[in-house]
């Protein structure tokens, strides 16, 4: 999922002034039964048309296993911080939730996702706290309507200076 960043990430003076502009696009991740298999183990949530891929290719609608919605979301934090949006001096990032999550399209394993952010808000909450507000998009390779949207809540911590002398 790495990508070689061309250009630095922002500063938070410059996520200040970048409200309503796209931060990025991630590389492509794939999205396959084995990683819907562990995500399925992992939550408990084995229902058929996730992990069995015979029942699935003749009964589901999709003829094939999907991706848990769920799944689907969680994969957003790893892809925003391999994109490099975050600044270089952030001591720690916290997700803060979610707002207006849509599940519009399965995600079939085997698929190739991406994400698309771009800002919608950078709210100072105290002394170097700052709560990002983001529109994404997870698109899917090939198709035309994107797997989710979501608009993320971020807490990101800046790295606190020392001062002179302690």
């Amino acid at each position: 999922m790495t990508q070689i960043r061309l250009r630095p990430p922002p500063t938070y003076e410059q996520l200040r002034t970048m409200t309503g502009q796209e931060l990025g696009v991630s590389d492509w991740t794939t999205v396959d039964q084995s990683r819907i298999d562990q995500f399925a183990e992992c939550t408990g949530d084995r229902q058929w048309i996730h992990v069995d891929p015979e029942r699935a290719k003749r009964q589901s609608p999709f003829r094939a296993t999907i991706a848990h919605g769920y799944l689907t979301l969680s994969i957003i934090g790893a892809l925003a911080l391999d994109m490099g949006i975050v600044p270089e001096n952030t001591q720690a990032v916290f997700n803060y939730g979610f707002d207006k999550v849509r599940f519009l399209a399965p995600v079939r394993a085997g698929a190739r996702i991406r994400l698309r952010i771009t800002l919608l808000s950078m709210e100072d909450k105290g002394p170097g706290q700052y709560l990002m507000k983001a529109a994404n998009i997870v698109e899917i390779e090939g198709e035309k309507k994107p797997a989710l949207t979501a608009e993320t809540l971020v807490m990101l911590y800046e790295r606190r200076r020392r001062r002179a002398g302690a």
